[in-house]
């Protein structure tokens, strides 16, 4: 997507729609432990959306300007039929699709059952706790110094894990849904799919990654650990990158708090720029 981002492919580029789904499994985990707390995390607006907003932030190759956001607690928390402190402890465990019997996992139980004593965590936290207050559901419009907009989504809830995006441009269009958990086809690829004004569609296939996250886990120890690793993609991100895909996450939380938008240059002494620096730890 990104090298038919800069090859032109679609024109000038002027919008994104970008929207992201966890599934009940890997999403309900975020309510479960500390992540729930918006004391402890920042929201997932921070802890878990900072992601997403480093790839706009690279596609786009330009700076987050202001954000306007909207989020809720619909799912989660006060809103489960019934609760408990931790599943080991629930009596309600034969009617809870959430149950998780974190002693089925020896690596989890040594890690975190056999430490309870000293630090009092309970990895198997309830899903449906009263004291949960980050979102499960969140909205933005993201809107970028060279003039990009963004509507990007995150539902925490949902049946399958992935994420649907399409690149609005002068001449066309970008579409893809990748699917990480419970995908339509057994097929060991992703599909791009490329539309030109007045011009048939195109389909291009990319393979899975061969490591964790994407492939990016193998990408990222490269650059770590092997001098002189290329980087022909500008994949490898600086300080101010993390700083920046942080920054959207905050300035949409408080967006939600003030109800207004929130201009990234209020947050902080990084001045957005129409092009995006690119610098290498």
């Amino acid at each position: 997507m990104w090298e038919l981002l800069r090859e032109g492919e679609i024109g000038e580029l002027t919008s994104i729609d970008f929207h992201w789904y966890l599934d009940t499994s890997h999403g309900a985990d975020y309510f479960r432990r500390w992540h729930r707390l918006v004391g402890k995390s920042g929201s997932l607006w921070v802890h878990k959306a900072s992601h997403h907003f480093d790839l706009l932030n690279w596609w786009i190759d330009s700076d987050p300007e202001s954000v306007y956001a909207l989020g809720e607690l619909n799912f989660y928390g006060k809103n489960g039929p019934f609760r408990a402190e931790n599943c080991r402890s629930c009596p309600h465990t034969s009617k809870c699709n959430f149950y998780f019997d974190i002693l089925k996992d020896e690596n989890l139980k040594r890690l975190y059952v056999d430490n309870e004593k000293y630090d009092g965590y309970l990895r198997d936290g309830c899903v449906f706790k009263n004291d949960i207050d980050i979102f499960d559901k969140m909205a933005a419009t993201i809107r970028y110094k060279n003039g990009v907009q963004v509507s990007y989504s995150l539902t925490t809830y949902s049946p399958y894990e992935g994420y649907r995006i399409a690149f609005n441009g002068t001449k066309g269009r970008i579409d893809a849904w990748i699917q990480e958990s419970k995908p339509t086809n057994d097929v060991n690829y992703d599909e791009i799919v490329l539309f030109k004004n007045f011009s048939k569609r195109q389909y291009i296939q990319i393979p899975h990654g061969t490591s964790g996250h994407g492939g990016g886990d193998a990408l990222l120890k490269d650059q770590v650990f092997i001098p002189n690793t290329g980087d022909p993609y500008k994949q490898a991100a600086g300080i101010r990158d993390g700083a920046l895909a942080c920054l959207v996450g905050i300035a949409a939380r408080k967006s939600i708090a003030s109800g207004t938008p929130v201009k990234i240059e209020g947050l902080t002494s990084i001045k957005p720029q129409i092009q995006k620096e690119y610098t290498r730890l």
